[in-house]
Order: structure tokens, then C-alpha cells, then sequence
């Protein structure tokens, strides 16, 4: 069980004495040693709280999650009463588009140029997605939205009928030896994801086809036995046009925003200069 009082004040939250007494005999000691004061002050709160998960997930019913360091890029919906770790990143968005996106080895590419590192493991931060370029009308691609319920929903049943998590079933989505039909069929409609997804942004001329790859150099003689790190993924040469193609995007985005911060910024100066009954007027 978790205890969460929300954001009461600790009167509020006294009113629940024997779950108080819990977070007090444990919590409290703890947090009264850490250096950030919202920690020591409201040691009876979660700490990082994202204050618009709850009401979003009244209102939606689900919203997507994923681990902050993995060494696979994996995002799953949570559905409402979830309260999520912090080892957790959470995106607002509910919609079977928006998984495709943040799913497809487009993002991919760019979290793992944007974000760091843990070892071999990657590091999401939530300057990979709110950084990341959308394509345009993307809330009303069908296609978009067919290819990630397509995708979420085999997965999801994948998982279940085989009794493994994301971590596992990801090693065998990697891993160049397996060919179980399953995993081939998430293999392709990954594929058939990405395509979508590049399709929304207009790329169609950039392929999906995948290899098996190494991510990493290894030198063999160290590495020995071990299992190598192989990824199915893009050939480089893909990788990299994706990437200049999707930075060139937020740039031009970033440009774009600019201008029209300049613009607004020029108005408001142009409303305060003037008589106050035209400025009303504006």
C-alpha cells in the first residue's frame, strides 16, 4: 500500500492518526536530514508531485509513463489510482497517437542524443519530450492513432501471455537470435509504427528497415562470452538523417516562437502607449 495525503496541510492530514504515526516514525527522521527544505518542512508529502496527474487522470482515465533510466526506451499507459515512483517519468497524454510517437525510434533517437547516461543504460529526462518536435496535426492522424493501439494492444497481450514485463520482453525484441513469432510480429508492427510516424512528419523517403546492431564498440577479445549489447535498430546513416531532420525542426520551431514573442512583445508596448480608452479597446 501507498500512504499519499496529496497536498494536504499536516492538520488535514493529522485527521488519519494511525497513518500519520506511520510517516512520521519513518518518513520524518529521514527527510529531517535532507537538504532541500520542501523535503524537511513537508516531510508527510511525496516530494516530487506532479499536481495535474491526479485531475488529468480523472478526466482521461490513463496517462503515459516510463522508467527514467532503462536501457530500453519503453512507455506504458497507467491507469487512474496509480500513484508512480519517483524513478518514473509521467507524460500527460492519453491518446494511442501520442504513444506512437513517443514510442517510435524517432524519439528514441532523440532521447538518446539529448538525454545522458547511467552506465550503459539511458537517462529520460523531461527535457526529451518537452524539447522533442511533434509533427503538425498529429491529434488528428488516424494513422498515427491506429498504429499505436495496433502496437500497444499486441504488446500488452504479448506480455501477458507470456508472463514478462517490458525488460524482458525487450531483451528478445533485441536480441538477434530470437525469431519466436511473436516477437517478429512485434518486430513489424514497430516498423509499421514508425512508418506512420514518419509519414506524419512528411519523411516518407526515409526507410524503417532495422539491423541488428551493436550500440556500443566492444572489444571482443575483453568481452568474451558475455551477450553483446545488440539493438534492432536503424543503420546509422538513417539515425543520423532523422536526427539533423528533427533538430532542423525544433530550430525552425524555436525561430518561429521567437518571432512571435517579438510580435506579441511589440503589441503590448503599442496598447500601453496608447490613451487608455483605445488601449481598452484592443
Amino acid at each position: 500500500y501507498v500512504i499519499d495525503f496529496g497536498s494536504m496541510p499536516e492538520a488535514e492530514a493529522r485527521r488519519w492518526p494511525e497513518l500519520f504515526a506511520i510517516v512520521e516514525e519513518q518518513v520524518r527522521p529521514v527527510r529531517a536530514k535532507n537538504k532541500q527544505r520542501n523535503y524537511r518542512d513537508d516531510w508527510w508529502l511525496h516530494a516530487n508531485r506532479v499536481e495535474d496527474a491526479a485531475p488529468y487522470l480523472r478526466r482521461y482515465g490513463r496517462l503515459l509513463a516510463a522508467c527514467c533510466v532503462s536501457h530500453h526506451l519503453s512507455f506504458a499507459y497507467v491507469p487512474e489510482g496509480t500513484i508512480v515512483q519517483n524513478s518514473m517519468v509521467v507524460v500527460l497524454r492519453h491518446e494511442d497517437a501520442a504513444f506512437a510517437i513517443v514510442q517510435c525510434r524517432a524519439h528514441e533517437v532523440w532521447a538518446r542524443f539529448l538525454g545522458s547516461s547511467l552506465g550503459d543504460a539511458l537517462r529520460y529526462t523531461t527535457d526529451c519530450f518537452e524539447t522533442f518536435p511533434f509533427p503538425e496535426g498529429w491529434e488528428d492522424d488516424p494513422a498515427l492513432e491506429a498504429a499505436g493501439e495496433a502496437y500497444y494492444t499486441f504488446r500488452a497481450d504479448l506480455m501477458v501471455r507470456n508472463d514478462q514485463g517490458l525488460t524482458k520482453t525487450y531483451n528478445r525484441f533485441h536480441d538477434p537470435d530470437e525469431s519466436a513469432p511473436d516477437i517478429l510480429r512485434l518486430r513489424d508492427l514497430h516498423a509499421a509504427m514508425d512508418r506512420a510516424v514518419l509519414d506524419a512528419y512528411g519523411w516518407t523517403d526515409i526507410p524503417t528497415g532495422c539491423e541488428f546492431l551493436l550500440d556500443y564498440e566492444i572489444d571482443e577479445e575483453e568481452w568474451g562470452r558475455k551477450k553483446k549489447p545488440y539493438r534492432y535498430r536503424w543503420p546509422d546513416e538513417v539515425r543520423d538523417e532523422v536526427l539533423a531532420r528533427l533538430l532542423e525542426l525544433n530550430a525552425k520551431r524555436a525561430e518561429e516562437e521567437a518571432r512571435a514573442g517579438a510580435s506579441a512583445s511589440k503589441r503590448s508596448k503599442k496598447a500601453a502607449d496608447l490613451p487608455s480608452d483605445q488601449g481598452r479597446l484592443l
